[in-house]
């Protein structure tokens, strides 16, 4: 049976983010936190392949203590186990050193549930917005990888393999690899399902493994946190609001709408910046 390693995190709701004016950082204080919907639909991928193979699913998340919330949520989507690593130790921590604890956790999920056979990713993180942590965590644990997935066309469970479609910038590339492996999902590769009652109830009642750096004896604490953490933010500003002006027209037929429209436009400086003044006088002539 597959055993498949589902990585999640818990994201600000970016519909409610705003940002101090004065500090030009994020206010995070009465913004909602949700379950970054790129994870999602790598949790949903890995449920029809459980569903079409039969697998089991572990689900890990780095971050504070309510991350328990986004877990319990994908337990009651379908998930077998979840685990939250989580420590002061690890604040601060960019894509480099979260790669580098995901990559020890997943590793020491292995030993406890047994080897791993694909790790899914979202393809970022709606905070983050970087897409680096799932290649990161590919080349730690030395994954064949595949990222920007939009469609998974099926595993063969002897020959140990697995092809998909990978969504690139000028087409679409048609891609077999051999397990272990690690996939970065679009949110094209899915729909997610919704909870049933059994999986509410049972997540009413789970209680996530809680690991932190002294459950990894290895761990090198210099490439956790704000140690490991190379990547600087040198500044950050809100781009000004300009004022602008503007008319509604109404209550006109469409006709009439576009010769009021073509008067405003006329009349103001806007054919002479465009060059159509120009244009006008070269076709009278």
């Amino acid at each position: 049976m597959l055993h498949i390693v589902c990585c999640v995190k818990q994201v600000p709701d970016s519909r409610e983010i705003r940002i101090d004016p004065k500090t030009n950082t994020l206010i995070r204080q009465g913004v909602p936190a949700i379950a970054n919907f790129y994870d999602m639909h790598g949790l949903e991928e890995a449920l029809r392949i459980k569903d079409q193979y039969g697998a089991r699913i572990t689900v890990v998340c780095m971050g504070p203590p309510p991350a328990e919330k986004t877990l319990k949520q994908c337990i009651s989507l379908g998930a077998d186990e979840a685990v939250l690593v989580t420590d002061r130790r690890f604040a601060g921590a960019d894509t480099l050193a979260t790669s580098y604890v995901l990559a020890k956790a997943i590793q020491k999920i292995g030993e406890e549930w047994g080897p791993v056979d694909l790790v899914f990713c979202g393809k970022q993180t709606l905070d983050g917005d970087t897409g680096q942590v799932g290649p990161g965590i590919a080349c730690r644990l030395d994954l064949e990888q595949l990222t920007y997935v939009e469609k998974v066309v099926g595993i063969d469970l002897e020959k140990r393999t697995i092809t998909v479609h990978r969504h690139l910038e000028d087409g679409l590339e048609v891609v077999e690899t051999r397990l272990p492996a690690l996939l970065t999902a679009l949110k094209e590769l899915n729909k997610v399902r919704r909870a049933s009652m059994p999986g509410m109830l049972r997540a009413a009642r789970f209680k996530p493994v809680i690991w932190t750096v002294d459950d990894f004896p290895d761990m090198d604490k210099k490439q956790i946190g704000l140690k490991g953490s190379p990547t600087i933010v040198a500044k950050t500003w809100v781009p000004e609001q300009k004022p602008t002006n503007g008319e509604v027209v109404k209550d006109q037929s469409p006709q009439e709408a576009a010769a009021f429209l073509a008067d405003r436009l006329w009349s103001t400086d806007l054919p002479d910046k465009l060059g159509w003044n120009q244009q006008s006088e070269e076709v009278s002539a």
